[in-house]
């Protein structure tokens, strides 16, 4: 680095400046030449103000982790060129309403490559709250819910030196879900008892016309898909995606109508952990089917248990192609043909 000092000659005094080279003690051989997958930081944060076109900007403050593979022959990567490739990009595309979140962590992972030049993989994982807005059911209060929004992107660089960036875009929702298989036994106990005092068809109308009770759990639903270019995914349809999976939204605001319906609805729709996946991953199969097939998609479920000490938890990861694939035996099997409409294209599996 360089720095500044005075020297005398005579009755006169010089200005010289002078560089002091300090040693890069990271691009030491290691004593154990072993390679390793992931070096980096975590925990960065940064304030992202994200432009939108008729719409008011979003503000987040995202938490960035980002991290290189480091060769066999270097002792330590260069860790100050992570946060300082997170800084310049968001910066750059403070102002740029075209960018989404994905696409920033693309970015970085460009901007990071070029100052890593020895890394062959270098990934980028962001998080942030998310707000949306949200009527209750009945009184339509308007409230706002907080749900969490991911991106990622990797790179890689082939031993010609191209290199190629996958990006994806996740959300992170809470909701409700009901027991199928409590409900199931509390239907049968009630059964019983009201066949001691009614007749068969009565007891069934009373069966058909009564909801009954379960017990909860509070939903955790994660749903991660990659994003082709030429593409967008909204971080709303996400969102939309995971609460209708489960057995009922929440909702921070409900008075005495909301929370009825919000109970009864959730009862009407009992959900196991794994079906909560399955919807997921349906209904990703229906809203992204233009799809390419080697995209990826994951989707996960944990339910807090109300009734256990422990948690539920389900997860698929699988790609378009493999998905729909699945989905088409399952409809040749029953001879049902399942088709929509997505993005302006009709399609059939």
């Amino acid at each position: 680095f360089p720095y500044t000092t005075l020297f005398r000659s005579g009755s006169w005094f010089e200005v010289i400046t002078l560089v002091v080279c300090l040693p890069d003690t990271q691009d030491d051989t290691p004593n154990i030449p072993i390679k390793l997958t992931r070096v980096g930081v975590t925990g960065v944060k940064k304030l992202l103000q994200v432009e939108r076109k008729n719409k008011r900007p979003i503000i987040l403050l995202p938490t960035f982790d980002a991290f290189v593979d480091l060769p066999n022959n270097q002792k330590g990567i260069h860790m100050s060129r992570n946060p300082e490739a997170i800084s310049e990009v968001v910066e750059t595309v403070a102002n740029d309403n075209t960018i989404d979140i994905e696409s920033l962590c693309a970015k970085i992972v460009d901007k990071m490559m070029i100052k890593h030049e020895y890394a062959k993989r270098v990934e980028i994982n962001m998080t942030t709250d998310f707000m949306f807005m949200r009527e209750s059911p009945v009184t339509k209060n308007k409230t706002q819910e907080m749900a969490k929004l991911k991106a990622k992107a990797i790179g890689f660089r082939d031993e010609a030196g191209n290199i190629t960036i996958r990006k994806s875009i996740g959300a992170e929702v809470i909701g409700m879900t009901v027991c199928p298989c409590a409900q199931e036994s509390v239907r049968e106990s009630d059964k019983n008892k009201l066949l001691e005092f009614l007749d068969e068809e009565t007891t069934q109308k009373v069966l058909d016309t009564v909801t009954f009770a379960s017990h909860n759990q509070r939903g955790i639903g994660t749903l991660f898909i990659e994003v082709p270019e030429n593409k967008k995914v909204e971080a709303e349809d996400l969102i939309h995606i995971i609460e209708d999976s489960m057995s009922s939204p929440v909702c921070e605001l409900l008075k005495r109508p909301d929370e009825n319906a919000t109970v009864m609805n959730a009862h009407k729709k009992p959900v196991f952990v794994e079906d909560c996946v399955r919807n997921m991953m349906e209904k990703v199969a229906k809203k992204y089917a233009d799809f390419p097939d080697f995209i990826s998609v994951t989707a996960r479920q944990e339910n807090q248990e109300s009734i256990h000490r422990h948690n539920a938890f389900a997860e698929k990861t699988t790609t378009i192609g493999e998905l729909k694939s699945e989905l088409r035996v399952w409809l040749n099997e029953k001879n049902l043909w399942n088709c929509w409409s997505s993005n302006g294209i009709f399609w059939c599996i």
